[in-house]
C-alpha cells in the first residue's frame, strides 16, 4: 500500500542503488524544508546579501553531487546530513561575506542551533492541531510543515514566519508589512488556521 512515508523510503533505496533521476526527485522532496532551515539561520542583515533559495540551490547541488557519501538509510538521517551540507555552505558564504551580524561560532554549533530552531518552529505552528503525532508518524514533521507553508498565500506565510521564526512583536512585524497591529494579529490568527487546515489535509 502507497503511503506518504513509503514514497521518501522508496526514492532513498532507489538513490542509494546509484539511479540519478531518484536521487533528484528525493532531494527535490526537501526544497521547501532547507528554504525554511536556511531562513532561520540567516539573519535579516546578512539576507540583504544572501538569498536563502541561493544558499538551498548551492547545497541541493552539492547534497546531489555528494550522495555517495550519506550512509543513512532512513528521512530523518537524510535531514540531518542536508542540515549539515547547509550548515557548511552557510559558514563558507559567511567567511566570504564577512559578516559580523551574528555570532557564527564553530559550524557544530550551527548545525545545533539550527535543529533546535526547527524544533521550536515546529512546536509552535502545530499547537492546536488534533493528531500532530500521526503528521509525523506519516513524514518528519519539519518536511510536512514547511511543504504546507510554501502552499500558503505570500502574506500568510509571511506573518507566521515573522513571527514564529523570527520571533517578532505584533507590532515589529506591522512595521515590518506596512499594516497596523491590530490588522496583523487578525492575518495571524487567520494565517494559522489556514495552516491547520493545510496540515490536516496531508494524507
Amino acid at each position: 500500500m502507497h503511503t506518504a512515508s513509503a514514497f521518501p523510503a522508496a526514492l532513498l533505496a532507489q538513490a542509494r542503488q546509484g539511479e540519478g533521476e531518484a536521487r533528484g526527485r528525493l532531494l527535490e522532496l526537501y526544497r521547501n524544508y532547507l528554504r525554511l532551515q536556511a531562513r532561520s539561520l540567516i539573519n535579516p542583515g546578512l539576507r540583504v546579501r544572501l538569498d536563502p533559495s541561493d544558499l538551498v540551490q548551492e547545497t541541493y547541488l552539492e547534497a546531489h553531487r555528494d550522495f555517495g557519501a550519506f550512509t543513512g538509510t532512513c528521512e530523518a538521517e537524510l535531514l540531518a546530513w542536508l542540515r549539515r551540507v547547509l550548515v557548511r555552505n552557510l559558514a563558507d558564504q559567511v567567511r566570504k561575506h564577512q559578516a559580523q551580524a551574528r555570532d557564527y561560532r564553530r559550524e557544530v554549533t550551527m548545525e545545533e542551533e539550527l535543529y533546535r530552531a526547527s524544533q521550536a518552529i515546529d512546536a509552535a505552528l502545530v499547537t492546536g492541531l488534533t493528531s500532530p503525532s500521526v503528521l509525523a508518524a506519516r513524514r518528519e514533521l519539519g518536511v510536512v510543515l514547511a511543504d504546507a507553508l510554501e502552499r500558503l498565500r505570500p502574506a500568510d506565510r509571511e506573518v507566521l514566519l515573522l513571527r514564529h521564526l523570527e520571533g517578532l512583536k505584533f507590532e515589529e512585524i506591522a512595521a515590518r508589512m506596512d499594516r497596523s497591529p491590530g490588522a496583523v494579529r487578525i492575518l495571524w490568527t487567520r494565517a494559522l488556521e489556514r495552516l491547520h487546515r493545510e496540515l490536516g489535509e496531508v494524507s
